[in-house]
C-alpha cells in the first residue's frame, strides 16, 4: 500500500477528530450554558457584525499545550480551571490592522457603497485540535459546534484570513477546501502552498522571499565572515532555506559550522525538551543565522540562558520578530543582532489611528480591554466589569518595543492588503452583477463564498500607500528588505535602527547598501566581530587546508623562497618575473638591480689598479732587462725568451681589465681568448726556457746530437707551436659556441648580474686544461733541472713559479665552480693576477735584485756557461 501524503494524513486525522468531536459535543452539550471566564476560551474573541464578514485567525496569545484526553479534545469542561496563557502583545497590531482596514473601506463611498464589512476574530493555537475547533466554530457560526451545519440565519461570510505559518495554513486549508471557502494566508510565502491541486482555495498575499538567502549571504560577505551557524525550523521551509543558503555560501567561500533545527509540530512556548540556546551559545561560531517564524522561534527565547556572556552576532530573517519575547526574559540576549525586515511603504493614517486608540473608543471589544489591562499592568477587576479601565490617558505609543510597535509590521501590512483585495474582488463581482441585472442595495444577499474565487485570483489594485498589489501568486512582487540593528539601551529600552537595505531587483551596486558606522555590535566591542574559523592569511603567506576540516579552517604558511602572495588568504604563492625579486615580506615583487663588476666600484677599482700596477712593474722589469741585456745574468737565460715572457706577462695583467666593466659581445669574445693565448705564450716561454736549460747541461759532450736542439730558433719554435695549438683551440671555440653576454637573474638575490657566458664550458675547460698541461710540463722539467750547477741557473725559480701557478689555478677551479655572479668574475681576475704575479715575482724579481743591487755578482766568472761564435752554449 502506498504511503499517504502529508495532506492526506492531515485530512484523515482531522476527519477522525471530527467524528470524535460530535460524540463528545452531544455528551457535554448541557454544560455549555455556563459563562466562560477565560478570554482564550471565547471564540470568536471579537465580533463586528455587518452585511458581510471576514473570518480572521490571528495568533494573539499562547496556551500551554498538554497531552489531551478524550474529554479535553476540543476544550476543557466548564468546571475546569482556565489554562495558563500568555499574551503575544506584538501580534495585537495585526488585529488593529484589521479594524483599521475595515473601517477605512466602510468609509469609502466608491469601493463597496451601501455594503458594510465586519469580522469575526479568532485566536489560533499551534495544535491540530485547537485549529480544528476554531475552524469548525467559524464554519458553524456558533460555539455549539455542528459540523457541516451553519447556525447563522444568513450566511454573510466571504473569506477567511489566517495562516501566520505554513503549518497553520495547511491545517486550516484542509478543512476549508471541503467547502471551497476562500482562504487567504498572510504568513510568509511558501511555494508548497502554491500547489493548486492540493490547495485550490488557498491564496498567498505575502511577497516572495526567493532572494532572502542572497541578501543574508551578501551581508556575511560584506563583513568578511566565513564560519556560520544556521538555526532553522524543522519543516519544508526551513529545509529549503538551508539548501539555498548552503548553495549560495559555497559560491562565496563560506562554510557552515552547524545546523540546528527547531521542531514545530507542537509549539510548547513554556517548556522545551532541548536547551537549544545554551548548545548554540557554547559553539565556537560567532555568527549565527536564524530563520523561522516568530511563534516557532519563541522556543529559543524560553530556552535562552539567564546570563549570556558569549560574543555572538545574530542574523535574523524577515519572518522572526526578534523583539518579541516572554515578559520575564532578558532583552539583552540578542543585543546587537541584525535582522532583515520587509521594506514596506507607510500606510497613511495608520500611525494616527494607533496613537488615538483607547478602550473607551471600542467599548464592546473585550480583546482591547484585556490587552490594555495586561500591557499597562492594570489590576485585575474581573469581579467588577463596570470598573473604569486603568490608565485612561495611556497610549500605545508609550509601550516598549517588545509590547507594541507603532511602525506597521510586514504581517500587518499583508493583512491590510488582504482585506482590501477581498473588498476589491467583491466590488468587481457586484459591478458585474449590476451590469447583468439591476439590483437594489441587497445584492449581496445570496452571495456564495465560492463565487469569489474567479474574481479574487485576478484582482490587482494600488493600495493607499501607492504599492501595486496582486493576488495572483505568479505576479507577486519580490520582497524588499531593510536591515535593522536590534539595540538594547542601558536603561533597558529596545530600539530597531535601520543600518542598510537589500533590494533584489535594483541595479548592481545599488541592491545592497550598508551603514557600518551605525551598527552597535554588542557589549564587548565596537569593532566588527571576527566570524571566521581561522584568521586570514596576510600577504606573504598561503593557506594550507587542514585535513578533515572545512575549507574555511586552515593554517598559514610563509611563501617559499622566491615566491610571493600579494592578496589576503591566497591559495597559492607565485614566482616573480625574471627581472624582479620578492621583498623580505614576500608580498611584493621588486625590480632587480642590474649590476656587474663596475670599474667605479671599490672592488673593480682595486682590481684594475692592481692589474695596471703589475703591468707597469713588468714593463719596468723589461726595461731593466733591455738596459742590462749584455750582462751575464740576462744573456745566460735567453734574452729573447725573457723578453717574450715579460711582454706576455704585461698582456696577462692587462687582459684582466677585459673582465671589468659592462660586458659586451666584443669583450666577451676577447676575455677568454686573449687570456688563454697570452697565458699560453707565457707558459710556453717558460717551458722553452726549462727545455733549453736542461738540454744545455745534458748535451755537453762534443758531437752529441742533443747539441743540435740548442739552437736559439728551437726555443722560438717551442713557443710558436705551443701557442699555435692554443690559438687553434680558441678558434674552434669561437667558431662553434662563442662566449656571449648574459643576464644572470638567479646567482645573487635581488640583482641581475650582467656577465659573459662561456658558451661552451667544455671549450673553456679545454683551454684551461691545455695551459695546465704546459704548466705541469714546465714544472716537471724545471724540477729535474733545479740542481744543475750554475750561478745563473733559473730552474729553481721556474720551479717555484710553476708551483705558484699550478696552485693558483688548482684552487681556481673549485672556487670558480662554487662562485656565483660577480664572484665568478672576481675569482678569475684574481687567478690571472695571482698567477701572473707569481711568474713575475719568482722568475724576474731575484734577477732584478742581482742586476740592480748586486752588480758584483753579475759577472762572467760567476757563470760556467760559454758560447762559441755561433751562439752555441758550452762550458
Amino acid at each position: 500500500m502506498e504511503m499517504l501524503s502529508s495532506v492526506q494524513r492531515s485530512t484523515f486525522h482531522l476527519l477522525s477528530s471530527l467524528l470524535l468531536f460530535v460524540l463528545l459535543q452531544t455528551h457535554g452539550s448541557g454544560h455549555r450554558k455556563e459563562k466562560l471566564t477565560c478570554v482564550h476560551q471565547i471564540n470568536p474573541i471579537v465580533s463586528k457584525d455587518a452585511d458581510l464578514v471576514f473570518g480572521i485567525f490571528l495568533s494573539l496569545f499562547s496556551v500551554e499545550v498538554n497531552e489531551v484526553t478524550g474529554a479535553e479534545l476540543f476544550g476543557s469542561p466548564p468546571n475546569k480551571a482556565c489554562k495558563p496563557y500568555q499574551w503575544l502583545y506584538k501580534n495585537y497590531q495585526q488585529a488593529l490592522a484589521v479594524v483599521f482596514a475595515i473601517e477605512e473601506i466602510n468609509r469609502d463611498p466608491n469601493l463597496l457603497p451601501n455594503i458594510s464589512l465586519g469580522f469575526h476574530l479568532y485566536n489560533t493555537y499551534h495544535s491540530d485540535e485547537k485549529t480544528l475547533q476554531s475552524t469548525l466554530q467559524w464554519l458553524s457560526g456558533e460555539t455549539r459546534l455542528m459540523p457541516n451545519y451553519s447556525c447563522r440565519n444568513q450566511d454573510k461570510s466571504v473569506a477567511v484570513i489566517g495562516g501566520v505559518t505554513s503549518a497553520l495554513s495547511v491545517q486550516m486549508g484542509t478543512l476549508f477546501d471541503l467547502y471551497k471557502f476562500p482562504q487567504i494566508s498572510y504568513g510568509p510565502f511558501d511555494s508548497i502552498l502554491s500547489d493548486k491541486v492540493q490547495f485550490p482555495s488557498l491564496y498567498q498575499m505575502a511577497p516572495k522571499d526567493s532572494s532572502l538567502h542572497q541578501g543574508v549571504v551578501r551581508l556575511i560577505v560584506y563583513f568578511k565572515w566565513n564560519w556560520i551557524g544556521l538555526v532553522v525550523t524543522d519543516d519544508m521551509r526551513g529545509e529549503k532555506f538551508v539548501w539555498e543558503m548552503k548553495e549560495e555560501m559555497v559560491k562565496n567561500g563560506i562554510c557552515v559550522s552547524f545546523t540546528e533545527k527547531i521542531p514545530v509540530s507542537e509549539r510548547r512556548h513554556t517548556e522545551s525538551h532541548e536547551n537549544f540556546m545554551p548548545r548554540i551559545a557554547k559553539s565556537a561560531t560567532k555568527v549565527t543565522v536564524i530563520h523561522g517564524d516568530t511563534d516557532s522561534l519563541m522556543i529559543l527565547r524560553h530556552s535562552q540562558m539567564p546570563i549570556f556572556t558569549a560574543q555572538k552576532v545574530w542574523i535574523a530573517t524577515s519572518h522572526w520578530d526578534i523583539t518579541m519575547r516572554p515578559i520575564f526574559h532578558s532583552s539583552y540576549y540578542f543585543h546587537g543582532a541584525l535582522t532583515f525586515s520587509y521594506l514596506n511603504s507607510e500606510v497613511p493614517g495608520f500611525k494616527t489611528f494607533l496613537k488615538t486608540l483607547i478602550p473607551s473608543k471600542y467599548s464592546d471589544d473585550i480583546l482591547l480591554k484585556g490587552f490594555w489591562l495586561s500591557a499597562f499592568a492594570c489590576p485585575d477587576h474581573q469581579g467588577n466589569p463596570e470598573q473604569e479601565i486603568c490608565s485612561p490617558n495611556a497610549s500605545l505609543e508609550t509601550l516598549p518595543l517588545n509590547y507594541f510597535d507603532m511602525t506597521m509590521s510586514g504581517l500587518s501590512y499583508t493583512i491590510y492588503n488582504t482585506i482590501y483585495a477581498v473588498a476589491w474582488a467583491l466590488h468587481e463581482m457586484f459591478m458585474r452583477k449590476s451590469a447583468e441585472r439591476p439590483m437594489g442595495g441587497e445584492e449581496y444577499l445570496g452571495l456564495q463564498s465560492w463565487q469569489l474565487h474567479s474574481f479574487l485570483k485576478n484582482i490587482q489594485f494600488k493600495n493607499t500607500a501607492g504599492d501595486q498589489v496582486y493576488v495572483d501568486e505568479n505576479r507577486n512582487s519580490e520582497a524588499q528588505y531593510t536591515i535593522m540593528n536590534y539595540v538594547v539601551l542601558p536603561n533597558n529600552t529596545e530600539i530597531l535602527v535601520e543600518v542598510g537595505q537589500f533590494i533584489p531587483k535594483a541595479p548592481l551596486g545599488q541592491d545592497f547598501t550598508m551603514c557600518e558606522d551605525a551598527i552597535v555590535w554588542g557589549w564587548w566591542d565596537s569593532k566588527v566581530p571576527s566570524g571566521v574559523c581561522s584568521d586570514s592569511c596576510y600577504p606573504g603567506f598561503r593557506k594550507n587546508t587542514l585535513e578533515g576540516e572545512a575549507v574555511c579552517c586552515f593554517d598559514c604558511f610563509p611563501c617559499p623562497e622566491g615566491e610571493i602572495s600579494s592578496q589576503m588568504d591566497a591559495e597559492h604563492c607565485k614566482k616573480c618575473p625574471e627581472d624582479k625579486y620578492p621583498n623580505k615580506q614576500r608580498d611584493l615583487c621588486l625590480p632587480k638591480k642590474v649590476t656587474f663588476l663596475n670599474l667605479k666600484e671599490p672592488l673593480g677599482m682595486t682590481l684594475a689598479f692592481v692589474a695596471v700596477s703589475f703591468s707597469f712593474l713588468t714593463a719596468l722589469v723589461l726595461w731593466v732587462f733591455v738596459k742590462f741585456q749584455d750582462t751575464p745574468i740576462v744573456k745566460a737565460n735567453n734574452r729573447t725568451l725573457s723578453y717574450t715572457l715579460l711582454i706576455s706577462l704585461i698582456f696577462c695583467f692587462l687582459c684582466s681589465l677585459l673582465f671589468i666593466g659592462h660586458p659586451t659581445t666584443t669583450t666577451c669574445l676577447l676575455q677568454q681568448t686573449v687570456f688563454g693565448v697570452v697565458f699560453t705564450v707565457a707558459v710556453s716561454s717558460i717551458l722553452a726556457k726549462t727545455i733549453i736549460v736542461i738540454l744545455a747541461f745534458r748535451g755537453i759532450r762534443p758531437g752529441s746530437r742533443i747539441q743540435m736542439f740548442l739552437h736559439p730558433r728551437v726555443s722560438n719554435y717551442v713557443v710558436l707551436i705551443c701557442s699555435g695549438i692554443q690559438v687553434i683551440f680558441c678558434g674552434v671555440w669561437l667558431g662553434t659556441s662563442p662566449p656571449v653576454p648574459e643576464a644572470d637573474t638567479h646567482s645573487e638575490y635581488g640583482h641581475i648580474i650582467i656577465r659573459c657566458n662561456e658558451g661552451s664550458a667544455f671549450a673553456f675547460y679545454c683551454v684551461l686544461g691545455y695551459m695546465g698541461f704546459l704548466a705541469l710540463g714546465s714544472f716537471t722539467v724545471a724540477f729535474l733541472a733545479r740542481n744543475l750547477p750554475d750561478t745563473f741557473n733559473e730552474a729553481k725559480f721556474i720551479t717555484f713559479s710553476m708551483l705558484v701557478f699550478c696552485s693558483v689555478w688548482a684552487s681556481f677551479l673549485p672556487t670558480y665552480q662554487s662562485a656565483k655572479g660577480k664572484a665568478m668574475v672576481t675569482v678569475e681576475i684574481f687567478a690571472i693576477l695571482a698567477s701572473s704575479a707569481g711568474l713575475l715575482g719568482c722568475i724576474f724579481i731575484p734577477k732584478c735584485y742581482v742586476i740592480l743591487l748586486k752588480p758584483d755578482r753579475n759577472t762572467q766568472n760567476r757563470s760556467r756557461i760559454k758560447k762559441d761564435s755561433r751562439g752555441k752554449i758550452f762550458f
